[in-house]
Parts: structure tokens; C-alpha cells; sequence
């Protein structure tokens, strides 16, 4: 299936490994991207703190450009950028006077036709279509499924069913071999947009987040969320500095996980890009979900 990419701001910078291993997933999934063509910032966290035409423009000149592509869904795999895009959406179909103020400044006809998809829900319903029989090295470890803000909230842009317990990623984990915790904090903020100017407070709440979830045996924590990844593992020494504890879990993004079950090489997929390291032994391929679990090294930062 031919669908619309935008990839923003930090899947071509700090979540590069983001990109590349939704790239190197694609094709087994059934998914071919095509990128908006000369696409913007969407503003992320800062427009919409500082500028009202602003932080609806830069999104509404993306989904223009979409429109304009042809395209009639667009995977936005980055939370904070989809949740941009989408409240833009939201708001331009709901308020005409808006719409008309918007287009005026971006100077470019928009109709809303484009559906805005984040990368669970496209995932999701990729896997269901294409994964079957095609999963060679079953991610066997327990992982903490973390969903964090902007998939859940807010209510009207949720893809989740139950936003205060979503059950979408862990159902896609058990696909591909996983065993999803049961635990606390699976939608609680990290701290997001506030990772350089108040560090101190990122590493407060992500480190309860971390913390959580080793004390419940996960072995890995998964996300969809470049912010969130950043907190959570580029972090890691401020939460350690902080809490006086040493967390050696990795966390891996949604793809990742997808890409090394279907025995996807890890430096396709852009593991050795993380911070905190995770290193895989090689497993036999064809190994089914009831053979030996693989097992999870982790040591020194990767050369």
C-alpha cells in the first residue's frame, strides 16, 4: 500500500534510527512511502506556545502539500508532529473563519481530504495484512509497551480505544513474539518538550517511568515516540544522577522491535545509534516462538 510520509524535524536528525527502521520494515509490511514534497517544520512544541496563526499554518501547509501530492493518507510516525497535524486538521474542519484565515497566510488551497495517521495505528493494520508467517526471530522478551501523551490525549485525536489503558502496541508485541507487562505507566508524560530546558524535571518523571517498568521485569521498553525515546534513553544519565539508581533497559522503538523479528540486520535498523546500548546475540533463523529465548545483552556503549 502506497501511502504519504512526513517524516519532520527528527526522524532526519536525533530519531534517525527511527526512520531507517521504519524504511527497512516497510516492505514486508506491504508499505511503500512517498514524502510530501518540500515539507516544513510542523512547529512542534513551540509554535503553539508562542504563535496562534502560526502553529496552525506550518501543519496546514503540509497537509496542503499532501493534498496537492495526490496523497490521501499521510503516516506522521513522530507523536508530537502527528499530534500537530491532526488537532490542525481537527480544528480547520470544525471552524471555517479559521480555515479561511489559515489558507490566506499559507496561501494555498486546503480542503482537509488527507487522513493524518500515526505509525501504531498504520503498523497495526500493516501487520495484520502482511506479518503473517513472515516472523524469523521472535522477539522473546518481556517489554513494557509505552504509549506516553500524544497517542492518548487528547481525547478527540486518540486512535487508541481506551486511552487511559491502550492495548494496540502491546497487541502488536504479542505478533511478533513479545510478552507485554501489565503496568502503571504506560501513558504518563515523560516530560517531552521540556528535555533541554528542564532537565531536571525530565529526568524526575521519566525516571518513574523507568523505574516502573523494571521493577515489573520488563526487559526492554518500546515507543513510537522520538521525544519520548530521548527522554527515556538519551537521558539516562540524568536519571541515574537523579534517582541514584543504574537502569541498564533499553528502549526501542516500535519498528525496531517489528524489524528484528523479521531478522532484519541491527544496524539496518539503527540500534547502534542509541545511548544506552542493546546488543542481540544471533539467533538460528526460522526459530519459532517456542524455541530458546534469545538473550538480551546489554554493556558498554557501542564503538
Amino acid at each position: 500500500m502506497k501511502i504519504g510520509f512526513y517524516p519532520g524535524c527528527s526522524l532526519l536528525g536525533s530519531s534517525r534510527e527511527y526512520n531507517e527502521s521504519l524504511k527497512a520494515i516497510a516492505p514486508a509490511m506491504g508499505l511503500e512511502f512517498a514524502e510530501v514534497p518540500d515539507w516544513n517544520c510542523c512547529g512542534a512544541t513551540a509554535a503553539h506556545s508562542l504563535d496562534h496563526q502560526l502553529a496552525f499554518a506550518l501543519p496546514a501547509r503540509i497537509l496542503a502539500l499532501a493534498e496537492k501530492a495526490g496523497m490521501e493518507e499521510l503516516l506522521v510516525p513522530c507523536s508530537a508532529c502527528f499530534s500537530r497535524l491532526a488537532a490542525t486538521r481537527y480544528e480547520l474542519q470544525k471552524n471555517a473563519d479559521l480555515r479561511k484565515e489559515i489558507i490566506d497566510i499559507i496561501e494555498m488551497p486546503y480542503q482537509g481530504t488527507v487522513k493524518v495517521s500515526n505509525a501504531l495505528e498504520v503498523l497495526c493494520r500493516a501487520a495484520a495484512a502482511n506479518l503473517n508467517g513472515k516472523i524469523t526471530k521472535p522477539f522473546a522478551h518481556k517489554v513494557a509497551c509505552y504509549y506516553g501523551c500524544y497517542l492518548t490525549r487528547p481525547t478527540e485525536l486518540a486512535t487508541c480505544k481506551r486511552t487511559e489503558d491502550p492495548q494496540e502496541m502491546d497487541e502488536l508485541m504479542k505478533v511478533v513474539g513479545a510478552e507485554p507487562i501489565d503496568w502503571a505507566f504506560k501513558v504518563e508524560c515523560c516530560g517531552a518538550g521540556l528535555s533541554v530546558s528542564r532537565t531536571d524535571l525530565v529526568a524526575g518523571l521519566s525516571g518513574k517511568i523507568i523505574k516502573d517498568a523494571v521493577h515489573r521485569g520488563a526487559e526492554a521498553i518500546v515507543v513510537a515516540c522520538p521525544m519520548c525515546h530521548t527522554n527515556l534513553d538519551l537521558r539516562r544519565d540524568a536519571i541515574e544522577a537523579q534517582s541514584h539508581e543504574r537502569y541498564s533497559i533499553p528502549v526501542l522503538y516500535l519498528s525496531q522491535v517489528i524489524g528484528l523479528a523479521l531478522g532484519i540486520d541491527p544496524r539496518t535498523l539503527g540500534l547502534h545509534r542509541h545511548h544506552v546500548p542493546v546488543r542481540f546475540p544471533d539467533a538460528a533463523p526460522n526459530a519459532s516462538a517456542d524455541s530458546k529465548k534469545p538473550e538480551l545483552q546489554l554493556s558498554g556503549k557501542d564503538d
